[in-house]
């Protein structure tokens, strides 16, 4: 596989009772995502339609030409309906503090997540920043200001 390399630095944040938790991991050689894991002392159930917020007990340091994505685990989401709760996470370069996994369950049914459970993915990306340019006119286009649908169902 090639790759860029990159190095995130993982704090490990101990529970109060003085646990570490898991280290994120890649499941396989050619996986794009590391699998993190639930970090709480007690179960959390899930009811149908409820929002959570997971601990990781991580804090990362990451090169600022990149973001920390946040993904949700498939299987999870098609398996057994959770998901998370803003589509995709950001954890920016500048942030220090404990990744927290924002659930929601969008089935009908319950779900526990144990202590230890993989609940989602961090993904690296390379980040550019724009330079903001006011203007009074954009370049016409053929689309032009078609919206949603505007090329086709």
């Amino acid at each position: 596989m090639s790759s860029i390399p990159t190095i995130i630095k993982i704090k490990r944040l101990p529970s109060a009772a003085g646990d570490l938790p898991p280290l994120p991991a890649y499941q396989t050689a050619h996986s794009a995502g590391l699998d993190l894991c639930a970090f709480t002392a007690e179960p959390i159930t899930l009811a149908p339609s409820a929002l959570t917020l997971i601990p990781t007990g991580l804090a990362i340091e990451i090169d600022p030409a990149y973001a920390a994505l946040i993904y949700p685990r498939s299987g999870l989401a098609t398996k057994h309906g959770i998901t998370l709760s803003n589509c995709v996470g950001v954890v920016d370069s500048d942030y220090r503090g404990e990744i927290k996994v924002g659930l929601c369950n969008v089935s009908a049914h319950p779900y526990t997540i144990h202590p230890g459970d993989r609940i989602a993915q961090l993904l690296l990306q390379p980040v550019l920043q724009a330079t903001i340019q006011e203007t009074d006119e954009l370049t016409p286009t053929v689309r032009g200001t078609g919206g949603f649908g505007s090329t086709g169902t």
